[in-house]
């Protein structure tokens, strides 16, 4: 009998996993304990062994897509066997439950498209010779616009390329140029109201063009959901002007009454990275415009009044010449994983955080002369990897772990040990880390990192820490701040050890210093109770033989 394979929990924070390769096809032959696939979870590439034998009938995935936990990897049965009313029983099961569910997904688009046809039907606009204008987006973040000031209107001739409106964007107040010819009929917002990106903002057209049934029509397929009559395109890729008139002479044409200097945003931003004068510049658009065509032929040399022997002349810059570009690549399900628990900690975990300075100059006398008998060679972070297992020790009120409606005071000492891989950060676990030497702690986490580095790491490995390090100092970072690793109650971050001033005995001499920062959990961990940790690691770090009683 066929039985569905569903995707295993592989991890305590796994919610999906991607099928990095598939190691059986569907007609194969499969046995209980035999390699099946390979699966990329949030913390490592894994092997799937199958707990079912007989022949695959179906697949849940291709390789390289993802597959949420509990949905179905694969179909085993007997050879022939049809399943397809076991694959739509578990489908029908994970579907949203909304409605008849033995209705297919299908009918109630059937029965939108219906009545999306019957609106347009209903309102035929095809002899209205107008266009609705809309609100085009003008930034990136861009909801609504505010019209800041109306240059035309209903009832005025609009030409292509002449100043329609002022339109106030969440970034900067622009210039709207109209992209159409006629006369404006209708405005659909008055100055100092918004008007959401692509709501109605003007329709242009004849002048006796029936604008209020086009505006209906426009109205009922924005209640169905179909596609906007028009788009309106970004002032920065506005065309010159189709008809230039001359600006008069002795003038560049390109001022107002008011002063305001008439140039398209274009030609502005042009002139301002090429160092030009706008001022010099002749327009040659609608009513003394200055356009980008007169920015590109525009000479500084030829200005009127500009003399080549004057002295002081401004230094023209060369124009900047780049192409944009960027790649967008899938997110990796550790770097899901690190983004949805690292947010969950921050926004709902108090965090404060406590730094303190260690005088490190005999830990580093230490170290030399440990590492002259020492079976392996032990690093700084084993020092403090060590010490802090010492320090939770005498203060056991910040080895705990917050649990939403209750605390767990752990006895036993786990300390997670940040490693930075390919795609993200992993925290593989030395378990009873104050029990273990500093050999052992040296050889442990080498093996650890390369494991990670390797992905080979197992839930074993990262699972069950009580307490977090996180060590940048090998990369020269003096003194950081890092976010909880839940359920932990606290993290600390290591800096590098930098040689510095300090007062000793009443007077200044050199030292070496190396800064650390515990990040608290205020639900767990008090104030005092994270300054005494501090206090305790510090003196064991400055006189590291009390890290070996």
């Amino acid at each position: 009998m066929a039985e569905i394979v569903r995707m295993p929990k592989m991890s305590d924070t796994m919610t999906e996993g991607v099928i990095a390769k598939w190691h059986k096809k569907i007609g194969d032959t499969v046995k209980s304990g035999e390699l099946m696939a390979e699966i990329e979870t949030d913390k490592a590439t894994m092997d799937y062994e199958s707990f079912n034998s007989g022949t695959v009938l179906h697949l849940g995935a291709k390789e390289g897509e993802t597959v949420k936990v509990n949905d179905v990897l694969a179909i085993v049965g007997s050879k022939g066997e049809d399943f397809s009313g076991l694959l739509a029983s578990s489908q029908s099961e994970s579907a949203p439950a909304s409605g008849d569910k033995s209705a297919p997904a299908k009918t109630e688009s059937a029965k939108a498209a219906p009545a999306s046809a019957v609106a347009e039907a209903a309102i035929d606009t095809s002899g209205i010779k107008a266009e609705i204008v809309l609100m085009p987006k003008m930034s990136d973040t861009m909801n609504e616009g505010v019209i800041a000031a109306w240059h035309k209107k209903v009832g005025d001739s609009v030409k292509s390329g002449e100043l329609l409106a002022e339109v106030e964007t969440d970034k900067a107040t622009m210039e709207y140029e109209s992209y159409n010819t006629g006369t404006l009929l209708y405005i659909g917002a008055q100055a100092k109201e918004a008007v959401a990106v692509n709501g109605v903002l003007a329709i242009i057209g004849e002048k006796n063009a029936d604008w209020q049934t086009l505006l209906k029509a426009h109205q009922a397929k924005s209640a169905s959901g179909t596609k906007p009559v028009t788009e309106s395109k970004p002032v920065a890729e506005s065309k010159a002007p189709a008809s230039p008139t001359t600006a008069p002479a002795g003038s560049n044409g390109a001022s107002e009454a008011n002063g305001r200097l008439k140039a398209s945003p274009l030609a502005k931003k042009m002139a301002k990275d090429l160092g030009f004068d706008l001022q010099k510049i002749k327009g040659t658009g609608e009513g003394g415009r200055i356009t980008k065509q007169d920015v590109e032929s525009y000479k500084p040399s030829a200005a009127p009044g500009s003399s080549s022997a004057k002295a002081g002349a401004a230094v023209v810059l060369p124009q900047v010449v780049g192409q944009e570009s960027f790649d967008e690549v899938a997110v990796s399900q550790m770097r899901k994983a690190i983004a949805r628990r690292l947010s969950e900690s921050k926004f709902s975990a108090p965090h404060f955080y406590l730094t303190m300075e260690i005088n490190m100059d005999k830990a580093i006398e230490a170290r030399k002369s440990m590492n002259e008998i020492a079976p392996v060679k032990i690093s700084f972070n084993d020092m403090v990897l060590k010490a802090v297992a010492a320090a939770l020790r005498q203060n056991p009120d910040v080895n705990v772990s917050w649990l939403g409606d209750k605390m767990r005071k752990n006895h036993h000492i786990h300390i997670g040990v940040a490693v930075a891989v390919k795609d993200g950060l992993v925290v593989p676990v030395v378990r009873f880390a104050d029990n273990k030497s500093l050999s052992h702690i040296a050889v442990e986490v080498k093996e650890l990192a390369q494991k990670a580095h390797d992905r080979k790491l197992q839930p074993s490995d990262w699972e069950g820490s009580t307490f977090t390090i996180s060590n940048l100092g090998m990369f020269g970072i003096d003194e950081f701040t890092a976010i909880i690793n839940p359920p932990d109650a606290c993290i600390l971050a290591v800096g590098g050890i930098k040689e510095t001033a300090i007062v000793k005995n009443g007077q200044l001499i050199v030292g070496n210093v190396m800064k650390v920062t515990l990040s608290c959990d205020h639900r767990a961990v008090d104030g005092a109770v994270g300054a005494a940790f501090l206090k305790t690691l510090k003196g064991l770090m400055e006189d590291p033989v009390r890290i070996l009683i």
